[in-house]
């Protein structure tokens, strides 16, 4: 079953699949040092083109998971992007919740409502039976939306990126739990 074919909508929200007219909408976050901290490096415009280029190829393998862009219904605004992505715990490949906000959204419940929407679809739409969030260990902000979505750290790793090791927690919820 493909994934993301219609838009989810929460109470202030609407996710959709990224597209490329939304390359300067990607580039107000992910060029921006402050939202990109825990990446330790604000994106070029070619890294930007390449993330942008990597969520269009996730939508077309067999899977169609990806992040979304997150729009504020009221005014259309982009928030910023959350969605659901194949990511890798010790070889093997889990559905992982991802989230990132333009930092003026920072600290208003956007990516709670924007990740409990996904897992929420994970769970109801999907069938996953568990949803994961990988979480650097120094963004103490993303923990605390993978706690109020129902997650516990399960394990650590340590992702090698940008020339460094970086630790990394792996929080995950159960759908029995979560939704």
């Amino acid at each position: 079953m493909e994934a993301f074919t219609q838009p989810i909508e929460t109470s202030r929200l609407i996710l959709r699949r990224i597209t490329h007219d939304d390359w300067k909408n990607l580039a107000s976050m992910l060029q921006d040092n402050d939202v990109m901290y825990a990446y330790e490096h604000a994106f070029s415009d070619n890294e930007v083109t390449q993330w942008l280029d990597r969520q269009l190829l996730r939508y077309e393998k067999e899977d169609g998971l990806g992040l979304l862009m997150s729009f504020r219904k009221s005014d259309g605004v982009p928030v910023g992007q959350c969605g659901l992505t194949y990511q890798q715990i010790r070889g093997r490949s889990v559905p992982e919740i991802g989230y990132l906000l333009r930092k003026e959204f920072w600290h208003q419940g956007y990516a709670t409502e924007a990740a409990a929407a996904v897992r929420d679809y994970a769970f109801n739409t999907l069938g996953f039976p568990r949803v994961y969030s990988i979480i650097r260990d120094n963004n103490l902000p993303s923990q605390a939306v993978a706690l109020r979505l129902g997650m516990e750290v399960v394990d650590e790793i340590v992702k090698h990126y940008y020339n460094m090791d970086m630790r990394h927690l792996c929080y995950a919820v159960d759908r029995n739990r979560g939704a």
